[in-house]
Formats: structure tokens, C-alpha cells, sequence
């Protein structure tokens, strides 16, 4: 039986998926999160695609409460409302024991606030050797009291947006990166300030350095640190919103030379790597290296390899939709491919056949045409 999914919006706005025949077992909650002047929209498509490849093991909610102009608030304002909207999901669903998150753009650094909000340290200190009968789960730091497990980001800046290529379209041009970094907040409010690292002047620390620790009751890094994979996805080309570097959480030289590579499974996939946290010591002897990064970017780097990272590198250059590679990479919708082709030739198949049922002896013919009409016809 195919896997029927379904969904529910909220007076408030909110989606939620899950599998119609198996949602009572379903116990991981999967958090998808959108970018700037995005909606819970732009993730139904993949909430559903989540739902059906694990009907029995996910539900799935859509963010909703930083929706279009609200996504100009801040980073930091953002994040508040996020962990409270997921906290609202957890008392909903009593059943929930594993939370992930999936963040696309600027949702990245909303999601990285949020889980420093949501961080439970362990109820009790795990000391070798315990033997009074202390739960296991008491002994693990939890997000929301949910077992962390995936963190993946998809087109997210996690060193900003200012400089050194960051934002593409702005072509390298230093001229033109200033100029970005003292009117963006025109345009994008504080989250441009935020993406843009101008916001000292608020708390000293720009938030984005923030992030990279732990401030007061907001547990950025050990948030991040106890999720048992983290991923990042990034576009190597043509997204000209967010850059390759900033993205994969790379320095200049640690940049791959994708064209080298193939996989056949997934031809948009053109690199992949398994990087290992690196203390300290080791980033600091890395980065004497690079002559690319100023110095607030570097302390950035630094401070997010400090947590191992699986880093996956996109292309859509062969693709029709390359210069909206930014939205594309998210998979808003299904594309016109072979499943939808056959899906249409399927509908006009059954029109012509339910017309010759209803003549006598009638014989139909219709046309499929394209360059591939006989292996299509062959499907449908």
C-alpha cells in the first residue's frame, strides 16, 4: 500500500505532516525550517517526502511563526520564537523522543539560536561507576528533552554575509561589499545587520560570534555539540545569495575541486567530506594559513569546527533552474522529470481509454510525443 500522507494548518498558521497508516509509532519529530521572507510552504514538499520514505519513524512540522516580513526581525528574536513554537509541538505530541532540525538559508542560524534556547543539561552528573539506579536518559543533555540527532543546514551563512565573496551577486567587488554592509539593514532590517556582522554596537559581540559559544542560559555550542550528526549543504555555483565558502564553513584554500568527481546516485552531488572537529590548537595552526579571512570570520570557522561536520557540495549547473540554484537546493517542489512525465501521460491514457469504453467497438489513438515517447509510453 503506498505510504498517504497527511497534513493539518493551525488557526495559527502552522503545518504539521505525518503518515496517515502509522503516525501512532512515529516518535522523531522533525523541525524544517525556512529562510528569509520564506513561509512553511517553501518545506511542504520535502515534509512530505520525509514522510513517506519513514512513515512510521517522523513527524514532521513546518515552522510558522517567522514567516515573510517577520524573518527582517533578527536573528536572535527569530530564535526565541522558534524554541517556543517547538516546545508548543513537543507538549502537543506526548509520544515525541527524538528531535531533528532542517534549516534552509538564514533558518540555519535561526535553528542554531533556537537549540542554545532549547539546550536541558544532563538532570545528573555522569560519574563512572554509578550505581544507584540512575536512569541512563538523566545522564544526557537533551534539546526540549528530546534526544538530539540530525542538525542539517542547507545554503546557511554561517561565517555572514559581508566580504570576501560572501554574497555573489555583489561580484567581489569591495566597493560594492561595503556598501552592502552599511545600508543592508535598509532592506533587510536587524537580520541584514546580523548576516552582515554590523550589530556590535547592540551587545559588544556580534551575534554571529555569539553563536560560536555559550552566553549566559543560551547554550549555543553544547547545543550544537550533542546532536549526533550535523550536516551542511551547500551550492559550489549560481546561488547568488549565499556563497560557497560561507556556507560549507570553509576557508579559501579548503575549498575542493569538485569537477574531479562523479556520483552517479545523485548527479547533483558533486563533493562530499567527513570533517572531524579539530580543537583549539589545531584551527589556530590551520588558519596561519589563509590569508582570505579577516579576522571575525576566522574566530567563526574556528569556533564551528570545534563540532565534527559532514559537508555535502551541490551543483546545479547543467540544471535549466541553475540561477535560482539558492531556492532549488531546498527542493521546494517536484520537478517536471520522468515521474511526473509519465504521471501526465498516465492521465491522458485513462482519457482515451474511458472514451473508447463508451463507444461500441471504438478504437483511440492519441499521440505521445518527445524525444523519449517510446519508453514513456512503455511506463504509462
Amino acid at each position: 500500500m503506498e505510504n498517504r500522507v497527511c497534513s493539518t494548518e493551525s488557526v495559527t498558521g502552522s503545518c504539521d505532516v505525518w503518515s496517515c497508516q502509522k503516525s501512532a509509532s512515529a516518535d522523531h519529530l522533525v523541525i524544517m525550517v525556512h529562510g528569509i521572507l520564506g513561509s512553511k510552504a517553501d518545506w511542504k514538499f520535502g515534509a512530505e517526502q520525509f514522510v513517506r520514505t519513514l512513515p512510521d519513524k517522523v513527524f514532521v512540522h513546518c515552522s510558522e511563526k517567522n514567516m515573510f516580513k517577520l524573518t527582517l526581525d533578527g536573528v536572535d528574536v527569530m530564535g526565541e520564537r522558534l524554541a517556543e513554537e517547538v516546545l508548543e509541538v513537543i507538549q502537543r505530541k506526548q509520544n515525541l523522543r527524538k528531535i531533528s532540525f532542517v534549516a534552509h538559508s538564514v533558518g540555519g542560524l535561526v535553528a542554531r539560536y533556537a537549540i542554545g534556547r532549547l539546550y536541558r543539561p544532563p538532570k545528573k552528573e555522569n560519574v563512572e561507576g554509578l550505581t544507584d539506579g540512575t536512569n541512563e536518559d538523566d545522564l544526557k543533555a537533551t534539546i526540549g528533552g528530546l534526544e538530539p540527532v540530525n542538525f542539517i543546514t542547507v545554503a546557511t551563512p554561517h561565517l555572514g554575509s559581508r566580504g570576501n565573496k560572501q554574497v555573489p551577486f555583489l561580484f567581489g567587488v569591495p566597493a560594492f561589499e561595503k556598501a552592502a554592509s552599511l545600508f543592508i539593514h535598509w532592506i533587510f532590517k536587524r537580520t541584514g545587520r546580523h548576516l552582515f556582522l554590523t550589530d556590535d554596537d547592540e551587545n559588544n559581540t556580534p551575534l554571529l560570534k555569539r553563536l560560536i559559544g555559550d552566553y549566559g542560559d543560551c547554550f549555543f555550542m553544547s547545543a550544537l555539540s550533542i546532536f549526533k550528526r550535523r550536516v551542511a549543504y551547500s551550492n559550489v555555483g549560481c546561488d547568488h545569495i549565499v556563497g560557497w565558502r560561507t556556507s560549507s564553513i570553509r576557508r579559501n584554500y579548503e575549498l575542493p575541486k569538485w569537477e574531479d568527481h562523479v556520483n552517479k546516485e545523485y548527479p547533483h552531488i558533486v563533493y562530499e567530506e567527513h570533517c572531524k572537529a579539530c580543537d583549539a590548537e589545531q584551527s589556530e595552526l590551520i588558519s596561519t594559513a589563509d590569508d582570505g579571512l579577516d579576522k571575525l570570520e576566522e574566530e567563526l570557522v574556528i569556533g564551528l569546527s570545534r563540532v565534527s561536520w559532514e559537508k555535502v557540495d551541490v551543483s546545479f549547473h547543467a540544471s535549466r533552474q541553475r540561477f535560482a540554484a539558492h531556492s532549488v537546493i531546498q527542493v521546494t517542489d517536484k520537478s517536471f522529470g520522468i515521474d511526473t512525465v509519465v504521471e501526465e501521460a498516465q492521465r491522458a491514457t485513462n482519457a482515451a481509454n474511458v472514451k473508447i469504453e463508451s463507444e461500441g467497438n471504438g478504437v483511440g489513438i492519441f499521440n505521445l510525443m518527445g524525444r523519449y515517447s517510446g519508453k514513456l509510453f512503455e511506463h504509462s
